[in-house]
């Protein structure tokens, strides 16, 4: 049997315990944290429904299923066969919750007239999400040509870690506030921008959010991955979705 599974927050875990020449013998699943007896042969002995004791006849696995994990299910489990003495055997359950940040949150400062690169990463995703969407100001974000700000790019990257890059040239005042990036179906992150007039104020040189190559590339240039993407080479770096919007001549 395997000693380590894993499983995210709100899907379904199994864990399984082959036991060969079992004769009359009975199998039981212990819950590591306090002990409790949740199974023993195919009857379930918890009043949590979302236990459940699962074996075929005329096989040798001997299934715990867990419906609907949660967080505090992470843990040890032991595979107990009733001989004399008692043969056990440990499985350690790791749940896994999705989460996500915005590099450099909860504050970043750009200078002006430079380029505003936001990074979101999304992590231990059962799937990626169908879309990521990013707010400013709690109001999404328009790239078409009907928006009144151009130069507005969003770069998405699939995967079990997902990135969303928001990137917006030459920053200008109004560009300040609260950026906020939503995916379909898992929770939403925020950070705050500022846009620095002149020099950066001794507070802020002292606590950098993230390095400044990072928040301030020259006018005009791009991450890799959208170099990458707009030079039309096959090598892609795993870019799912690119829209962009520069400004008319």
């Amino acid at each position: 049997m395997k000693t380590n599974q894993t499983a995210h927050v709100g899907r379904q875990a199994e864990l399984r315990c082959r036991v060969h020449s079992i004769g009359n013998r009975t199998v039981s699943w212990i819950r590591g944290r306090d002990l409790r007896i949740l199974t023993v042969g195919r009857y379930t002995y918890t009043s949590d429904l979302r236990y459940e004791a699962i074996h075929q006849d005329g096989t040798n696995q001997w299934t715990l299923r867990i419906k609907s994990v949660q967080p505090r299910d992470e843990g040890n489990y032991q595979c107990q066969i009733s001989t004399k003495p008692i043969k056990a055997f440990n499985t350690y359950l790791k749940v896994l919750e999705p989460r996500g940040e915005i590099l450099g949150s909860p504050d970043v400062y750009v200078q002006r007239h430079s380029m505003i690169n936001l990074t979101c990463v999304l992590y231990d995703l059962p799937e990626p999400p169908a879309y990521v969407l990013w707010y400013h100001n709690n109001e999404v974000m328009s790239i078409s040509y009907s928006s009144s700000r151009g130069g507005v790019s969003i770069i998405v990257e699939k995967g079990p870690t997902t990135i969303s890059y928001l990137l917006i040239t030459s920053a200008v005042a109004s560009d300040a506030g609260v950026y906020t990036c939503a995916p379909s179906n898992y929770n939403a992150t925020s950070v705050n921008l500022h846009i620095l007039e002149g020099e950066e104020p001794a507070a802020m040189q002292k606590k950098k959010s993230i390095p400044s190559t990072q928040l301030q590339p020259s006018q005009g240039e791009l991450p890799a991955a959208m170099q990458t993407e707009t030079s039309g080479t096959s090598t892609s770096l795993g870019v799912a979705n690119l829209l962009y919007f520069w400004p008319s001549p």
